[in-house]
């Protein structure tokens, strides 16, 4: 019972951090408008994401475009695309290989290869985890050391937005969660060793009664 209640939360987690990455990659504040300084015109607001820019106008209305060219974007944007789009695959492969080894699904037999399997799984949450945090750190670095950097422009400076706090939460949901399914493990009772006995031979005695004669001295 206890196993299957790690299996469930486990999972729950990792279900909710996979979903929570794909909102992350979607989203486009990862960088948001810093007003600091002479910049103080808050008439607009510009978030620039791993798939598009956005200029959001103080009356509510947003105009989005994508960006033109994968080239001619940063090296950590670039490395962002890529990593979150594979964390994501991930995620969902780690999710059919948890539920394929699960204890509530009969895919495959046997107690001893469904735990290693929903381990397998739970190993693949926590690349998946580590494959989303490495772009969200190198993004973040890059925004805080442009907002200190004195030769960048104020208007150009931004801040860190929603999406990296998402995809941080999203991050430690899959590692958490994968951990768990690392913990999964067979009971000691369907270990795959079987004790077998012999048969002991009885002899019929005289009067009748079945006692083995070995039992006298």
């Amino acid at each position: 019972m206890v196993s299957a209640g790690l299996e469930i939360l486990g999972l729950a987690l990792c279900v909710l951090g996979s979903f929570l990455v794909m909102v992350s990659c979607g989203l486009p504040m990862w960088k948001v408008t810093a007003f600091i300084e002479a910049n103080i015109v808050v008439a607009q607001t510009i978030w620039d994401g791993l798939w598009m820019t956005c200029v959001v106008q103080s009356t509510g209305q947003m105009q989005c475009k994508m960006h033109d060219s994968v080239l001619a974007l940063t090296h950590d944007l670039q490395a962002a695309r890529a990593l979150t789009v594979i964390s994501s695959v991930m995620g969902v492969l780690g999710l059919m290989v948890v539920i394929a080894g699960a204890q509530c699904t009969n895919c495959i037999q046997g107690e001893y290869v469904k735990a290693r399997v929903v381990n397998a799984g739970g190993v693949t949450f926590i690349v998946s985890g580590l494959f989303v945090l490495v772009p969200l750190c190198w993004m973040a670095n890059s925004i805080i050391s442009d907002f200190y950097n004195p030769h960048v422009p104020s208007s150009k400076k931004r801040e860190i937005g929603a999406a990296l706090y998402i995809g941080w939460a999203a991050s430690a949901m899959l590692l958490i969660g994968g951990s768990l399914l690392c913990c999964s493990c067979p009971s000691s009772s369907n270990s795959g060793y079987s004790v077998k006995y012999a048969p002991t031979t009885k002899r019929a005695t005289p009067n009748g009664g079945d006692y083995d004669k070995r039992n006298y001295v």
